[in-house]
């Protein structure tokens, strides 16, 4: 694939080692397949695929990943477990919405 070499693909590696130090659970293939993913269907929808874009794109799609493993699949206090992702910890926080009191 030419468009996943050219001189705009220096940003998208060291976004995916960026992102693969923050999800140490996959592989830094399968991040760096999602970087090109997100990058390829931000522009095949004719969005301007900025670094910026698409690294939140790349971040929103891995933490689902990460939060969408049952936690049966999960041994007991696996430190990979998606509550211990610090972004998952700040979205969980953001979303309760109730008293603190319980």
């Amino acid at each position: 694939m030419p468009a996943l070499t050219d001189h705009r693909s220096e940003p998208r590696e060291a976004l995916a080692r960026r992102l693969s130090n923050e999800f140490a659970t996959f592989s830094s293939e399968a991040v760096r397949r999602c970087v090109a993913d997100v990058h390829a269907r931000m522009t095949h929808l004719g969005l301007d695929a900025t670094p910026a874009r698409v690294e939140r794109m790349a971040r929103e799609h891995l933490l689902g990943m990460v939060n969408s493993e049952p936690p049966s699949g999960r041994p007991p206090g696996d430190p990979d477990d998606a509550t211990a992702h610090p972004n998952a910890l700040a979205r969980g926080a953001q979303g309760t919405g109730g008293d603190k009191d319980g």
